[in-house]
């Protein structure tokens, strides 16, 4: 059975994720001191001991979801699971930080810092208030395109994530987003749900956030990842540091192609999905995009132990 460990992105997070984690396996409690190291900052307090709010602003949910994933993954490599042992790595927007941090082609420290600065920059690029982002239920991805094309009215709308045959999220000008919810309404969405999230992640209202990524990007060392990463913009495998380096800066005003990453994964061989870290949200989308898919959360120390005894 050929697997793909897959990485979670923002709204997975919650207090006292990965504790137990690092309370079982010292290898994941210095996955966290090497955030908090890496950050100057006490992260870890938070994500154990904080509050949701403060753990949600996105400077935070990003390093934080990632220190759990990889304090998951340091788990199974302790039980003698690794990396290379999988065909392919994906993650679902800042999941693929997570990804590439995984297979060994960016340091612990530096992506932590990467999404410090990340979630910094997606904040101020759009002033509060301004921007948004909604979650249409029912339309597939053609179709809440058009959705999002007739509702920009000279505004910026475009649907950002692509997340399963059920769920597309459009991003953009506040005005626009509202006007394409009730669109599809319209159009026979199901549901169409404004989500609490504090900028517009993925569409062109990022591109100060991009240009800050560039920058960043540039000044650190990124190697070939130990397997292949499917990158989110290009729903395709890519092992290239350049190429990566290019598609993490685009991936910021970038559509988030989920359903067709799981789908190509598939297409590669891929029957088993091994969601790392927070929460089971990837996991959801695997089976609704073919309910064929193996899919597995490993979270917690039992996940852990649970998916080593699957492959005896």
């Amino acid at each position: 059975m050929s697997r793909a460990f897959v990485f979670p992105g923002q709204g997975a997070q919650t207090i006292g994720m990965g504790k137990a984690l690092a309370e079982a396996y010292p290898e994941a409690q210095a996955i966290f001191n090497e955030v908090d190291d890496a950050l100057g900052d006490n992260l870890s307090k938070l994500i154990w001991e904080g509050d949701q709010e403060t753990l949600t602003l996105t400077q935070n949910a990003q390093p934080a979801l990632m220190a759990t994933s990889l304090a998951a993954m340091t788990a199974l490599y302790v039980e003698g699971i690794a990396v290379t042992d999988v065909s392919c790595v994906a993650g679902h927007s800042l999941g693929e930080y997570s990804a590439l941090a995984a297979a060994g082609a960016i340091s612990v420290g530096d992506t932590a810092r990467l999404l410090r600065t990340r979630g910094q920059a997606m904040q101020a690029a759009v002033p509060v208030g301004e921007g948004a982002m909604a979650a249409i239920l029912g339309l597939d991805f053609a179709a809440v395109q058009e959705v999002a094309e007739a509702a920009a009215e000279g505004e910026v709308c475009q649907a950002a994530n692509d997340n399963d045959p059920t769920q597309v999220v459009v991003s953009g000008a506040k005005a626009a987003v509202e006007r394409a919810a009730e669109i599809a309404k319209e159009k026979g969405a199901r549901r169409a749900v404004m989500l609490p999230v504090s900028a517009p992640f993925h569409c062109a209202l990022m591109q100060p956030a991009a240009d800050v990524m560039a920058e960043a990007l540039a000044n650190v060392e990124i190697k070939a990842p130990a397997v292949p990463l499917f990158a989110n913009v290009r729903a395709a495998a890519v092992r290239d540091p350049d190429e990566i380096r290019k598609l993490l800066v685009e991936q910021v005003t970038g559509s988030v192609r989920w359903r067709e990453s799981v789908i190509n994964m598939a297409a590669d061989g891929v029957t088993e999905f091994w969601e790392i870290g927070a929460g089971k949200a990837l996991s959801g989308m695997i089976r609704k995009i073919d309910r064929n898919n193996a899919v597995r959360a490993v979270g917690t120390p039992d996940d852990v132990l649970a998916a080593v005894a699957s492959l005896k």
